[in-house]
């Protein structure tokens, strides 16, 4: 084995990787519950309302300790809206690029706000939803960019998300309820700060007579370096200004490194550098590793070259560009072992797909403070036929 048994984690405990199928998501209540600390203290002491984007960790097994700390969740979709309500049960947000008539009629009885991409949809449906007592919003793009990344980027040029402020002239925004912006992905708050700037600049005059501001996602509020105390007077200051409500609703910030995914050697393919097949997948089970790109953190390994046996890992589809990327151990790997990714909580259970019929990890949580490790769910053939017609 290259590895333990038994691997120590960030809150330094035992968590065995053979106590869980593979492949699998583990997530550990235990660093789930002290980012949702961190994020009670900011509302706490900003007066911000902080809901659980669903689009970035929808897994609702844990709804009721996230319910614990957090006023609500924020919907992307009338299937994701309905998931909140059902499950999560407090105040539930939507959000799209555009809505049907059917979307409509559905969130009329499943959400709180509904926020509006276009005056034109606005128009079009705001009337319908006020009528059943739903808040509208708009969402606006402060054409302010701060993400590097393209792909990601809210406010790239060109960008279809948000109605700029050029496009408002002469539209009455009468009966609207609150803005919406989102310019960040994994930031700090000097972003926050300096969008903020940019947002008031163009949108100041529509702030009046509105009941809240949704400050959008991006806000890695749970990591280690972020300037919680700044958040906190920016909030505050933006709020006694405007006095209006503020929501913040970050996709990772949530779920932030506390989350595993668990895979297993299967075979090695010779090459300039050896390959090592794992019971896992790149594009179907970590997407962000291909789409972003990024490369996630292995217990164990390093970067290439650093230790003495490095290895390229490759994922179990067809797809030839299906790998994870190279990593070093101290010691060769075997078949048989397992290898933990680290951060593989969000963006990861809502971004799979079952590609190829790969076999979909199963998502299992582990309890620190009695080292239980719960299965929540397998999945099977069933889950892939169901899939298709």
């Amino acid at each position: 084995m290259t590895q333990p048994k038994k691997l120590a984690l960030k809150h330094g405990v035992a968590f065995d990787p053979f106590a869980v199928p593979s492949p699998s998501y583990v997530v550990d209540l235990g660093l789930l519950r002290k980012n949702l600390e961190v994020l009670r203290y900011v509302q706490a002491k900003s007066g911000a309302k902080i809901l659980l984007a669903l689009k970035g960790f929808a897994m609702w097994s844990v709804f009721p300790t996230i319910r614990e700390y957090l006023v609500g969740v924020t919907s992307s979709s009338v299937h994701e809206a309905r998931l909140g309500r059902e499950e999560f049960g407090r105040e539930v947000h939507a959000y799209a690029p555009a809505y049907t008539e059917a979307d409509i009629e559905e969130l009329k009885t499943l959400a709180d706000h509904v926020v509006f991409n276009s005056p034109a949809q606005w128009q079009k449906y705001g009337s319908i939803l006020k009528a059943s007592g739903v808040e509208c919003g708009l969402r606006v793009n402060p054409e302010h960019r701060e993400v590097e990344t393209e792909l990601y980027d809210p406010c790239a040029t060109g960008s279809r998300l948000g109605t700029k402020a050029k496009d408002l002239e002469g539209v009455s925004l009468a009966g609207l309820d609150g803005l919406h912006f989102h310019t960040l992905c994994q930031k700090n708050s000097d972003a926050l700060e300096r969008t903020l700037r940019a947002f008031e600049a163009r949108f100041g005059a529509h702030i009046s007579g509105r009941k809240w501001v949704n400050f959008g996602g991006g806000h890695h509020i749970s990591r280690a370096d972020y300037d919680v105390e700044l958040l906190v007077r920016l909030v505050s200051d933006f709020q006694a200004r405007h006095g209006v409500q503020v929501y913040l609703e970050p996709g990772e910030a949530i779920a932030l490194n506390t989350g595993f995914l668990v895979a297993s050697v299967l075979d090695f393919v010779s090459g300039p550098v050896p390959v090592a097949i794992l019971d896992t997948s790149a594009t179907a089970h970590m997407p962000d590793v291909l789409e972003m790109p990024y490369r996630p953190e292995i217990l164990g390994g390093a970067e290439p070259g650093e230790k003495a046996h490095t290895y390229r890992l490759g994922g179990l589809t067809c797809l030839a560009g299906d790998v994870i990327g190279d990593y070093s151990f101290d010691h060769p790997l075997e078949i048989g072992d397992r290898l933990v990714f680290t951060d593989m909580a969000h963006y990861t259970m809502v971004k799979t797909t079952t590609f190829n019929g790969v076999r979909h990890p199963s998502i299992v949580t582990y309890e620190p403070q009695n080292s239980q490790v719960q299965v929540v769910r397998e999945f099977g053939y069933d889950d892939y036929k169901r899939r298709l017609s």
